[in-house]
């Protein structure tokens, strides 16, 4: 019910539970229902993972006057990755209907930007680095870890006969991992406490 609602025009959440999903399955945008374990709403699905575990990295980036930046910046994010859910749970148009919700071209543009003005400020990457430093760099790596995999989803799901999914979709994911990293490497002092690897150290 809650998937139901929340990419209409208007969210209504009255009632949270309404039975209708005990089958297994659950309702796309259009009304169409699919399994529960179907790859599009493993998709989508992982994408809310991913705009969690970004809420999450914001417990520690919100206080932190040092991650001012970075925090309005993940907070763009997390309204973004609510209109990618409102992209993939409408999956197709019928002719006459009112265009759904998707991610554009400008919403990649941003985020390239973003990435470029965090990337300006670090220190030059010698290696690379391990997940981890500063709380609010492991949650952001940990956040990163999640979009690749829904990454790998929209992929696999764009290649599935007879299903979208729009480039401007597909590309926001990809930049949005490489923007968290970028992100935990200025959570870590701007790369200066970032934990290196060392190949083979403990062999």
């Amino acid at each position: 019910m809650v998937e139901a609602l929340m990419w209409g025009a208007m969210v209504v959440l009255n009632r949270i539970y309404t039975r209708t999903g005990d089958d297994g399955t659950t309702a796309l945008g259009t009304g169409e229902r699919r399994a529960k374990n179907d790859l599009r709403i493993e998709a989508y699905g992982t994408i809310d993972e991913a705009n969690s575990a970004i809420g999450l990295a914001r417990v520690a980036t919100a206080p932190d006057v040092a991650c001012a930046r970075v925090d309005a910046m993940l907070l763009c994010v997390q309204n973004d990755l609510f209109d990618l859910g409102a992209d993939l749970c409408v999956p197709h148009t019928a002719p006459g209907e009112t265009l759904p919700l998707r991610i554009v071209q400008s919403q990649v543009d941003r985020l390239e930007r973003e990435i470029d003005t965090l990337n300006a400020e670090l220190a030059p990457l010698r290696s690379f680095v391990l997940p981890g430093g500063s709380p609010a760099a492991a949650a952001l790596h940990l956040a990163r870890t999640v979009t690749r995999r829904a990454e790998r989803l929209l992929v696999a799901l764009a290649d599935t006969p007879g299903e979208e999914v729009g480039g401007p979709a597909l590309k926001y994911v990809n930049r949005l991992s490489d923007f968290l990293f970028v992100a935990a490497r200025y959570a870590n002092q701007k790369g200066k406490a970032d934990v290196l690897w060392v190949p083979g150290q403990n062999r």
